[in-house]
């Protein structure tokens, strides 16, 4: 569907298939951002996911752009989307730290392990507005509906006269 986006991925995925990593970081209409080396959260209590000691974070991210780059990805963006969407300002005074901009979503897909395609492209077209950053998710063991939701928001998000693009542009 030629929809550019950026695509927040984990420095740990990027080792366990470093030609899809690459790949992704090749092709113009993507741009790679830092999604943490191995999700873990930045707080405590997010949604289930095991916490970071504290004092880490700047090393966990830099563990995921050295892991981009072993991988092949050129010129990943400064840009860091948390795990699970949890921060606090210990977590924010971090990453200005490692010199990465926090990036949140205003639209929560809800395509995490959702069956439903219909209704996540339903959540997702209700909830756009002008400058909406939507968070989806592209792994097909975590989010098996997500491409079959895409098929259905793009053309209706183009439709509704919303250019997508990257959180650069």
């Amino acid at each position: 569907l030629r929809v550019p986006a950026t695509v927040f991925m984990t420095g740990r995925w990027a080792e366990e298939y470093p030609i899809q990593a690459r790949n992704i970081g090749k092709d113009p209409l993507f741009e790679v951002a830092n999604h943490s080396y191995g999700h873990h959260a930045f707080t405590d209590e997010c949604h289930g996911l095991r916490t970071m000691k504290a004092g880490r974070i700047a090393s966990d991210v830099e563990r995921a752009y050295r892991a981009f780059r072993k991988a092949g990805v050129r010129d990943p963006m400064p840009y860091f989307r948390f795990p699970g969407g949890c921060y606090d300002r210990r977590a924010l005074r971090a990453l200005g730290a490692a010199g990465v901009t926090a990036v949140q979503w205003d639209v929560a897909s809800g395509d995490t392990f959702a069956t439903d395609a219909d209704a996540v492209a339903r959540q997702v077209v209700e909830g756009v507005r002008p400058g909406s950053v939507v968070v989806m998710h592209c792994t097909s063991s975590a989010a098996p509906v997500t491409e079959r939701a895409v098929r259905i928001i793009v053309p209706e998000l183009r439709k509704r006269g919303f250019r997508l693009g990257k959180v650069s542009e």
